[in-house]
């Protein structure tokens, strides 16, 4: 069962190819006209996230239907179902969702920071307020870009970037604003006063990495993927690399964070170091140049769930592949022409 599927056609026809006839896949959303849905053996209509009978709701359609694994493809689900785990379990679903300590972590963009500086990892130098990132420059600790972002972000919503002191302050005060208007705006709502971070905008090379961990949270393996073009926030060209010294960053984080299933990681390479700028435990938008490559995570995840040895070469990738993701149609009401 695959969550807030939306658009991720190309998931659900992963998981198909590696079930190879064995079973469905099922896809979920709160929208009935969601693409993903018509790809899918099966669709499921979910009420909105905020509904307090969400996980009712999906929970009863994971038992009806004797659901293996279930996998979610939004942020802002994480938390719910990180909290509800143990229910699934008891009806024989895996979730495939990391613990709320992790997915916490990874949703707060500085509790992200401090991971990473405890793991002794490069991070964007990171200011929960205004007044901090102005006694920031004045020390020279941080200079000009900066960028400011919603602490508890996603997709690139509400990122603004300043080159001097009064863009900042133009910036910080739209961002402010403008947060409560968007569907944010209930995680950011945990602390209203530090929602808002101040980062350091990096210039280099970007990349992403698919850190993978077992359904036992253990470490496996990472995917490297040089970014070419970017559409909305999300990878829409890029080429898979081999790199000792980023797979290595993907198995600290790996092994400390200990996540479920896969990490999308992003990150940046400067002249000198390697910067990671985010962790989502879920696919992220990079993982099919992972999967054009060679990789399985589908498969993998499912021989898992069944207690079976994926095949090695599911969790390699041959370098040097260069992607492009395009558009596409579906029927999503009525007949075609």
């Amino acid at each position: 069962m695959l969550t807030c599927a939306g658009r991720r056609n190309y998931l659900v026809k992963f998981f198909q190819e590696a079930l190879r006839g064995r079973g469905q896949v099922f896809a979920a959303d709160a929208a009935r006209d969601a693409p993903a849905l018509r790809q899918a053996d099966q669709s499921c209509v979910l009420p909105p996230l905020s509904e307090a009978g969400y996980i009712d709701t999906l929970l009863s359609l994971c038992q009806r239907h004797g659901v293996l694994l279930l996998i979610s493809l939004n942020d802002l689900e994480l938390p719910l179902l990180a909290r509800h785990s143990a229910r699934f379990l008891e009806v024989g679903t895996i979730p495939v969702i990391s613990s709320p300590q992790v997915v916490d972590t990874c949703s707060d963009k500085w509790g992200t920071f401090k991971f990473l500086k405890a793991s002794d990892l490069e991070a964007a130098e990171t200011y929960l307020s205004l007044a901090d990132a102005r006694e920031a420059l004045a020390r020279g600790e941080t200079s000009f870009p900066l960028v400011v972002k919603p602490r508890w972000g996603t997709a690139s919503i509400g990122i603004e970037y300043s080159d001097d002191y009064q863009e900042l302050e133009l910036s910080y005060a739209l961002a402010k604003k403008r947060l409560p208007r968007t569907f944010l705006r209930g995680t950011n709502a945990t602390d209203p006063e530090r929602c808002i971070l101040i980062q350091k905008r990096l210039s280099g090379q970007e990349y992403g990495l698919d850190v993978v961990n077992d359904l036992d949270g253990q470490y496996s393996c990472t995917f490297v993927k040089k970014k070419l073009a970017m559409r909305a926030g999300e990878t829409d060209r890029a080429m898979t690399v081999r790199s000792d010294w980023l797979e290595g960053i993907g198995e600290v984080i790996g092994r400390r964070l200990g996540h479920i299933g896969v990490l999308d990681c992003d990150a940046i390479v400067t002249e000198d170091s390697c910067y990671v700028l985010d962790m989502n435990p879920r696919f992220g938008g990079g993982y099919p140049f992972s999967h054009i490559a060679g990789a399985n995570l589908p498969a993998v995840l499912v021989a898992w769930a069944n207690r079976e040895p994926p095949d090695a070469n599911w969790l390699s990738v041959e370098p040097n592949i260069m992607a492009s993701k395009y558009d596409g149609l579906v029927v999503v009401e009525g007949k075609p022409q």
